[in-house]
């Protein structure tokens, strides 16, 4: 034997590195739990990437991170968004440019942080809890939109930034309390909830993707006061989702349950078919109570929506044209349209093809397919529940701005069901837990 502190002998075995210590999940909590408290101080949008950098903090402190699968096709998306910024016209629209891209960037460390987080842990229930955490914040604060559409409220962000920059449209929408979207001109206006976003479009897209997590939530979780209560939140979040009008939404959600709907019935998964029909049901009746067809009708009767987008959409693909490698940087205001938006605005996908050309586009998109084709391996009603989320997100790219925190709640809901995908492939695989669920077991 080597004398005390001395060197072991050559035949000695090497004592095995020890794991590194589990991501915690508090920082998650603390970023998607709280949204009522930043939307409260005016911190919901400017405030995101600053908890994104704290989640990229322990990261890089942690070490040895796994990255989720496909990760590259994000990355390389980064890096064509960054060189587009050779783009840009003004210092106003790099301002814009920077938060945007942190956006994207802070969606990437949400998915590798919970991507870690999920494959080293035995039980996966508590990963999820931020989402659902989120997803009740997105009910009371819809209710609020119903209840006082009127409110708004100056926030302490708002007070503290300087004139100039607070009294920018963009930030103005993004640090003043609202509750709800409507036309002050309007005698009889159509109140639609967004909080704690600026636009309901947001919201509408945010409910649509939550929704199949919090379904996925109840199947993971079969008992606890925390799923009685999201089971209790379906109905009641009904109201305010409706509320928004947002045909996007309905027509995202639609497409996400119908593919649902044929993978259960391929796989005969009848508890996935039921839980489908339950959802249906329950909307279905809601419709009882509120008209949504007549309302989304007379909205549409009353306004260029339609007409607008058209427009905007027309000039983007005109000028993209003439900039088609790294587009334009940032969306434009011009006077060559009738809507009042700036081109290359309503619609993510005709964000990034404006802004930063034809093959950022094709990264962007290709991540969406990549991450539905992943997660569809799930054979778990979780899973499949949580493979709907890509599906929806891809449906409505060409209608919604995902240049905010929906990025991050996509990412999450991806990389937890990448990593549940593939917890029932390896456990199919050897018949027992994976390797890293075995090492870290804990009781359900």
């Amino acid at each position: 034997m080597p004398p005390p502190g001395g060197a072991p002998s050559a035949g000695a075995p090497i004592p095995p590195t020890p794991p590194p210590a589990q991501l915690p999940l508090w920082p998650l909590a603390v970023m998607f739990g709280l949204v009522p408290l930043w939307w409260l101080l005016g911190a919901f949008y400017l405030g995101w990437p600053l908890l994104g950098a704290l989640l990229l903090a322990l990261l890089f402190t942690r070490g040895r991170v796994p990255l989720p699968p496909a990760a590259g096709i994000w990355l390389l998306f980064l890096a064509i968004v960054v060189v587009s910024a050779t783009q840009l016209t003004s210092p106003a629209s790099l301002l814009t440019f920077t938060l945007r891209l942190a956006f994207y960037l802070t969606a990437l460390v949400v998915g590798v942080y919970v991507y870690a987080a999920a494959r080293e842990r035995a039980d996966l229930v508590p990963v999820l809890i931020p989402l659902c955490a989120f997803w009740f914040a997105l009910v009371v604060l819809g209710w609020l939109g119903v209840l006082v559409p009127r409110l708004e409220m100056t926030t302490p962000l708002e007070v503290l930034l300087p004139g100039g920059v607070a009294g920018t449209p963009f930030i103005q929408d993004m640090v003043h309390l609202t509750t709800a979207e409507y036309s002050v001109r309007s005698l009889n206006p159509i109140y639609r909830p967004a909080a704690p976003f600026a636009y309901t479009n947001n919201y509408g897209s945010a409910y649509a993707m939550t929704l199949p997590c919090v379904v996925a939530f109840t199947m993971l979780c079969r008992r606890g006061v925390l799923r009685w209560a999201l089971l209790v939140s379906l109905p009641l979040s009904l109201a305010p989702a409706f509320l928004t009008l947002n045909r996007a939404m309905f027509l995202s959600l639609g497409a996400g349950l119908a593919v649902l709907g044929v993978r259960a019935s391929l796989r005969g998964n009848v508890r996935v078919a039921a839980s489908i029909v339950g959802v249906v049901v329950i909307g279905a009746l809601t419709t009882l109570v509120i008209p949504i067809t007549d309302l989304i009708s007379q909205r549409v009767d009353s306004s260029d929506t339609n007409t607008d987008r058209l427009s905007l959409y027309s000039e983007v693909i005109r000028r993209v044209q003439e900039s088609p490698w790294l587009g334009y940087g940032a969306p434009v205001n011009v006077d060559t349209v009738s809507a009042a938006a700036p081109i290359g605005t309503q619609g993510q996908l005709w964000m990034v093809l404006f802004s930063h050309g034809v093959p950022a586009l094709i990264c962007f998109l290709a991540w969406f397919v990549a991450a539905a084709v992943i997660c569809a391996r799930a054979t778990s009603p979780a899973g499949q529940w949580l493979a709907a989320v890509p599906v929806v997100c891809l449906v409505q790219i060409p209608f919604y701005g995902m240049a905010n925190q929906n990025l991050a709640v996509a990412f999450f809901a991806v990389a937890f069901a990448m990593a549940l995908a593939e917890r029932e492939r390896l456990t199919r695989s050897d018949g027992s837990q994976p390797q890293a669920a075995r090492r870290t077991a804990v009781p359900a």
